[in-house]
């Protein structure tokens, strides 16, 4: 089956399409940028890319899988409302994945391992992973001080993603160079028992963890002294 991947939780804005057999997930193309700024001028193009790619079209799509965060609102939507949109008019579902397993399930080879993104204001979206990689903390945003003393409590002895890696004098731990945005395969193969299953298509709920900055007034303010 043909799968679309797509993730904006991240600075790194990534399309990919894979094929799910019984054996396996194998990536047939993939377009990764990383702008912070661009998410909603960049993503639309490399899904057109990708396909352009494997000579495919959106019909022949058999479901679609995004990263549903954490990561800030304005990047974060883009991924999940192109999701939604396409899986709506193409009749087919669609799968959401914590962005940040993506980030920290291939990372842990039998060593807890904390992965991080950048969160702004000075702090992190992050979440720790087993040996084995299951996630067993998070997805939380914090201080990076907050989220090191949580790693430590749980025997974290490495640090992996770009928040790690912007970060990493406060956390304290040894940081791996990659996987530094979340990774389109991985995706896949987190959602790959759900698609080989033709489990029902799934609202994708994106994990903000916190309030956007741009909020709705509550009360009407005077103009007049």
């Amino acid at each position: 089956m043909l799968v679309l991947v797509v993730d904006s939780s991240t600075p790194a804005v990534t399309a990919a399409l894979v094929e799910v057999t019984a054996d396996g997930v194998a990536t047939r193309a993939y377009r990764c940028t990383v702008d912070a700024r661009a998410h909603g001028e960049l993503l639309a193009p490399q899904v057109d890319a990708v396909l352009a790619d494997v000579d495919a079209r959106p019909a022949d799509l058999g479901a679609i899988v995004a990263g549903l965060g954490p990561g800030p609102f304005t990047g974060l939507r883009v991924g999940l409302v192109t999701a939604a949109t396409m899986g709506q008019v193409l009749g087919v579902p669609t799968y959401g994945v914590c962005s940040l397993d993506a980030v920290g399930h291939p990372a842990a080879v039998g060593e807890p391992v904390l992965a991080a993104s950048d969160a702004r204001r000075r702090e992190i979206y992050w979440a720790v992973y087993d040996g084995a990689g299951q996630r067993i903390a998070g997805p939380e945003v914090s201080a990076p001080a907050v989220a090191a003393e949580r790693a430590r409590g749980l025997a974290v002895t490495v640090a992996v993603g770009d928040g790690a890696h912007r970060y990493a004098d406060t956390l304290g731990l040894p940081v791996r160079a990659e996987p530094r945005y979340p990774d389109a395969g991985v995706l896949a193969t987190l959602a790959a028992e759900r698609i080989r299953a033709g489990a029902p298509g799934e609202a994708l709920t994106p994990l903000y963890l916190r309030r956007p900055d741009a909020v709705a007034a509550t009360a009407r303010k005077p103009v007049l002294p």
